[in-house]
């Protein structure tokens, strides 16, 4: 008799357990997302003359980017990284290489296609703190 009550007992107390943790939450949605890395100038080139694919990512201005910009380096300004990444940037497992001019624009654009999917992204910073080549027109 003894066992039947506290079997009655306990009952509820397992009840309020199972949903207890069906409530809780599986983790934050963002803890799957890979975050972009931070790189220097040296080892940004260090991974372009490595002759691997990549994608080498201005998003500052047009006038920015007429001005002088890294050889090879397609504008997307960071204000239209996450509208316009998907179609421009189809591979979400290419290497992204990031720059801005100081690095501040590079690390928000950096983080939005992280946050879009895109899983090999390097914040290169800026291209003021770029010691090497840079073309203009």
């Amino acid at each position: 008799m003894k066992k039947i009550l506290c079997i009655i007992a306990l009952l509820p107390l397992g009840f309020l357990m199972s949903c207890h943790a069906q409530e809780q939450p599986r983790g934050d949605s963002k803890a799957s997302v890979a975050a972009p890395r931070k790189i220097s100038a040296a080892e940004a080139k260090a991974m372009m003359d490595k002759g691997g694919p990549y994608t080498l990512l201005d998003v500052r201005t047009e006038a920015e980017f007429k001005d002088g910009r890294i050889k090879g380096a397609i504008l997307i300004p960071d204000y239209e990284v996450a509208s316009r990444a998907e179609k421009e940037l189809p591979d979400k497992n290419a290497v992204i290489l990031v720059y801005c001019r100081s690095g501040v624009r590079a690390a928000r654009a950096a983080q939005i296609l992280a946050d879009m999917g895109y899983v090999n992204v390097y914040n290169m910073g800026g291209i003021m703190s770029w010691p090497y080549d840079t073309v203009r027109g």
